[in-house]
């Protein structure tokens, strides 16, 4: 492929992925709200009583609205990295900040997205690559914000790596995939109860091993070592900066899961096996 197309291919994805990261945002900030609701409609049927009367709140309805004063989101305020600029950070009616967590997501996103254009052009598998992106971006947004990976994102990733093995859609032999997912599970779910059992602690949740178990179905059993040492070295570091500098919330916790993602990233972007090479070193 010449270059021109490449960087076609890399425009296109790295478009999408500029509005997919705006998607992205609602399902950072709404997932684990609807969890909250669902859990509370789980516990008032447990409990014998009516769910409690709540207006319909999903991924499309209500529409998006000014945290601060309520101003409903014109679409023309919602164009990905323009809008923001173009508001200068601020809302359009009260002139209070707009988080730049919003536009910095949609820019990962789609610099992520043309990545995979770059790596593999228009085709199946860079687009199977772009939903892994997309979904780890999520999940380490969604996991530092509330301490939850939800299963709705983490069991189909799962499975949607062991298919893209079968199918040859990624470069990983389904016997490699299968058993990186399984030895991802298993391995942190060991530590979790042999942690449990010597200081009577949860040092993890269950969301940090089906995410384990993800990357392991994404890059094989062979990777699972480095990323785990990776994801240990840098949240040690960031756990630490954040005790020094006052950063750690209640409990003194740091959420394992972006952590996780971030050696997912690495592991894509700079390669397994250059990834397992360091981790020799």
């Amino acid at each position: 492929m010449s270059t021109g197309l490449q960087w076609l291919d890399v425009g296109v994805l790295g478009l999408l992925g500029l509005l997919i990261g705006s998607f992205l945002n609602v399902v950072i900030h709404r997932l684990p709200k609807m969890m909250e609701q669902q859990w509370a409609a789980e516990y008032a049927e447990m409990e014998g009583k009516e769910p409690p009367a709540q207006a319909p709140f999903n991924l499309m309805v209500p529409r998006s609205r000014c945290p601060h004063c309520g101003h409903l989101i014109a679409w023309y305020e919602n164009i990905p990295v323009v809008s923001y600029a173009g508001l200068r950070g601020r809302c359009a009616e009260c002139k209070k900040p707009i988080s730049v967590r919003y536009p910095l997501v949609e820019l990962v996103t789609g610099g992520l997205f043309g990545f995979c254009a770059w790596q593999w052009g228009l085709s199946v598998t860079a687009l199977i690559w772009c939903v892994f992106c997309a979904a780890l971006v999520s999940l380490a947004m969604i996991d530092w914000d509330t301490t939850l990976l939800p299963d709705d994102i983490t069991l189909p990733l799962v499975w949607l790596g062991l298919v893209a093995s079968a199918l040859g859609w990624t470069a990983v032999p389904l016997n490699t995939a299968l058993w990186g997912a399984v030895a991802g599970y298993l391995s942190l779910w060991s530590i979790y109860w042999l942690f449990k059992l010597v200081t009577g602690k949860e040092g993890m949740g269950y969301g940090d091993f089906k995410l384990f178990a993800a990357l392991g179905a994404w890059f094989g059993w062979p990777v699972l070592i480095p990323m785990i040492l990776l994801a240990s070295v840098i949240g040690a570091i960031v756990g630490i900066a954040m005790k020094f500098t006052s950063g750690l919330r209640e409990g003194g916790y740091v959420p394992f899961g972006p952590f996780l993602a971030g050696a997912g990233f690495a592991a894509l972007i700079i390669g397994p096996d250059t990834l397992r090479q360091m981790a020799n070193l």
